[in-house]
């Protein structure tokens, strides 16, 4: 009697800790339907298969539950289409022609706002090239132009880089801040250091240095580093601890991105 309702314990405790997620999607893609999309999560460094399920006239369903919150890729065969947070309650996913977005959950709302967000830069950004070109056809002298183009370049990138490393700051302790960067990071050869990087480490949260990926990237770094340098690569118990967050008012400082 007693172990019987020790096992009832331990599986309510255990359903208890689970978080229940709820994903449903429309797609106005024609070529989508009778499709087979996947939710994939990074799991031991390896990319799993989370759950999948067919498009029927442009919807989609996921459900289940997780043991934590995570960030997870939705697949159509070896393509990622998008990034999504898997987290409780119910998440809305449309895709269409021109964008493909993620809501009705609090991290989904923020990860796409600052989607959005850096688009729009990715777009101003964009719109340099095509003032550059009219120019060439209107017969500008290029030498005031490409000043005046280098100049808002760089204020662009100025607004990326505040926008990308404040992102990651508000979100050291939550899923999105290694999430972002591990986008950013994982777009390099190999992994490198460089000014954003360490400049990232340097107000980073304990959370945040210990999350795998995060903590994978950097000793792997720091190791490329000293290679570069013609140095040993040091042990674990050799390499320095990154110091400690900043006073709020240091993180406002511009960065330099990658």
């Amino acid at each position: 009697m007693n172990k019987i309702f020790y096992l009832i314990l331990t599986s309510v405790l255990i359903c208890s800790c689970a978080e229940s997620y709820n994903i449903v999607g429309s797609s106005a893609i024609s070529d989508l339907d009778g499709r087979m999309l996947y939710l994939k999560i990074i799991k031991d460094n390896d990319l799993k298969n989370l759950d999948s399920c067919d498009v029927v006239h442009g919807k989609f369903h996921f459900t289940g539950t997780m043991d934590s919150v995570r960030m997870a890729n939705l697949f159509m065969d070896d393509e990622s289409v998008m990034p999504l947070v898997i987290e409780k309650g119910e998440i809305s996913i449309s895709l269409d022609n021109t964008q493909q977005k993620v809501g009705g959950t609090p991290l989904n709302d923020a990860l796409y706002k600052f989607i959005e967000e850096h688009k729009q830069l990715d777009s101003e950004m964009a719109e340099l090239t095509h003032k550059h070109d009219q120019a060439i056809m209107d017969g500008a002298d290029m030498g005031p132009v490409i000043m005046k183009l280098n100049k808002e370049a760089d204020e662009i990138a100025e607004k990326e880089d505040k926008l990308v490393t404040s992102f990651i700051v508000d979100n050291f302790d939550n899923v999105l801040g290694p999430g972002v960067f591990m986008m950013i990071t994982s777009a390099y050869q190999y992994p490198i250091l460089n000014p954003w990087i360490e400049d990232i480490m340097s107000k980073a949260t304990s959370k945040f240095k210990n999350d795998p990926y995060v903590k994978t990237y950097y000793q792997m770094a720091q190791e490329n580093e000293a290679r570069m340098n013609g140095m040993e690569p040091m042990t674990t118990e050799q390499r320095p601890t990154p110091p400690p967050p900043p006073a709020m008012n240091e993180m406002q400082q511009d960065t330099v991105m990658p």
